[in-house]
């Protein structure tokens, strides 16, 4: 099926948001900066100039090409030379401050775009984009750039602007409204009608990651059938699908899917929970850790805050428990020494559900180990550098102590949580937070009567 085909079935323009539409001139001062790194294409020709040329022809990018000497099998996507290509990636974006930095590679008649963003698998506000995600265009159209159909200029736009995570409010309320134009100008355009079928599933793949990142911001569940129809379209052509790693993504931006939606159903979101949580797995078994740990990791995270919520709208124990296992998961791949920041977020929550698992079983080990996993994210959230976040760890490991004591665990864990609770009151008397002395307060008085028995 042609490209046209597919935008004329499944691509229809997004709803009218709620709010009045912006005024685009109050955001000329909003600019993107996005990088092309040289093309390692053994062809003698200019093909990332020219790419850089053609998506600095809209006015919020400001492109620039980057010569850089690497080996050429850093871009093959193996899993030996993965971890290369993002440590380059990230020096890159460090040296240059770009916002997004465009890999290509040379594949016969095809050239391989990829998509790199700073600390692409570290936050949870992070774009839909992994840099496994792969956009195949002829080769031949970089060749000669005046004959560059205006659909695959824009659907390179709008990758470039779903792996963009804005800096601000007003970077957000313009990258929306880009997405908005993007999408309605693809919907629009037969430009790429003559495009061959090979290239379907890579552009069906990325036309869902363009309308998930518009209907994510927007926070509507209706616009997730044509994502999903999308996304089942580039499933059917899995038989044209070159390396199982692009099947992979696409299972992810299935679970991505599922994963958004949940959020925007608060009501009932069960079945969401249940849709990415599989969808999720099933990507795990092409994104494994063992092959592509960064995706496979990050994967892991998201499936742990699905398993928790899950937990807390079923009380199923079993979630709970797969919630703490995939979160181990994530750990075991983002390491202190090397991601610290993210690390601490997981510790905390970490902390949070083995507290909770502790609690419900009353099994003091897992108490104990909640309690380890708090005092780990303190080696990164210190009370000279966080003094509030510190505090509230300190306080939720003086709530441990307290459960333990009630337990039968003993009178020491009682004076354990004075200690801890007495250290957060500190913090807060000292930044005069009412509702926080108040409730810390509180929790003293109820371990003093405890002391006292």
């Amino acid at each position: 099926m042609k490209i046209l085909e597919q935008l004329a079935r499944y691509f229809f323009p997004p709803r009218r948001p709620k709010e009045k539409p912006i005024n685009p001139t109050d955001y000329r001062h909003v600019c993107f900066s996005v990088g092309v790194i040289e093309f390692a294409d053994n062809v003698e020709n200019e093909s990332g100039k020219v790419l850089a040329r053609i998506i600095g022809e809209e006015d919020y990018i400001k492109s620039f090409y980057y010569e850089h000497d690497y080996p050429q099998n850093i871009l093959s996507l193996e899993s030996r030379t993965i971890f290369d290509l993002i440590d380059r990636g990230q020096s890159l974006l460090d040296r240059t401050k770009a916002d997004v930095i465009i890999w290509g590679k040379r594949e016969g008649n095809k050239i391989r775009l990829n998509f790199q963003t700073g600390q692409q698998y570290e936050t949870e506000d992070k774009s839909f984009v992994s840099l496994l995600d792969s956009l195949y265009i002829p080769a031949s159209y970089l060749e000669t750039p005046n004959l560059f159909p205006p659909a695959l200029h824009n659907l390179i736009n709008g990758a470039i602007l779903s792996a963009i995570t804005p800096q601000g409010a007003e970077q957000r309320i313009y990258r929306r409204y880009l997405l908005k134009k993007t999408i309605y100008a693809l919907s629009k355009d037969d430009s790429a009608k003559n495009l061959a079928e090979e290239y379907v599933p890579y552009v069906l793949n990325f036309l869902s990651i363009i309308y998930l990142s518009y209907a994510h911001e927007e926070e509507d569940g209706r616009n997730f059938r044509t994502i999903n129809q999308l996304l089942n379209t580039a499933l059917k052509k899995q038989d044209l699908i070159s390396n199982p790693i692009h099947l992979g993504c696409i299972y992810y931006h299935f679970g991505q899917l599922y994963d958004s939606a949940s959020r925007c159903t608060p009501r009932n979101p069960t079945a969401y929970y249940r849709g990415a949580i599989s969808y999720y797995r099933q990507a795990q078994k092409y994104l494994s850790k063992y092959t592509y740990a960064y995706d496979y990791g990050y994967i892991s995270y998201k499936l742990s805050n699905l398993y928790y919520n899950y937990w807390k709208q079923k009380e199923d124990l079993q979630a709970l428990r797969d919630a703490v296992f995939n979160l181990r998961e994530a750990e075991k791949i983002y390491t202190f020494a090397l991601f610290p920041t993210f690390w601490a977020e997981l510790q905390g929550q970490l902390g949070k559900m083995l507290a909770l698992l502790g609690s419900i079983t009353h099994s003091s080990e897992i108490s104990e180990v909640a309690i380890n996993s708090y005092r780990n994210q303190q080696k990164v959230i210190t009370e000279r550098r966080n003094p509030l976040a510190w505090a509230h760890i300190q306080e939720a490991i003086g709530n441990i102590h307290y459960q333990l004591g009630q337990s039968g665990g003993g009178k020491s864990h009682f004076e354990e949580a004075m200690e801890y609770f007495h250290d957060a009151l500190y913090i807060y008397e000292n930044m005069e937070l009412t509702e926080s002395i108040k409730k810390i307060t509180s929790s003293i008085a109820r371990t003093q009567r405890a002391l006292a028995q």
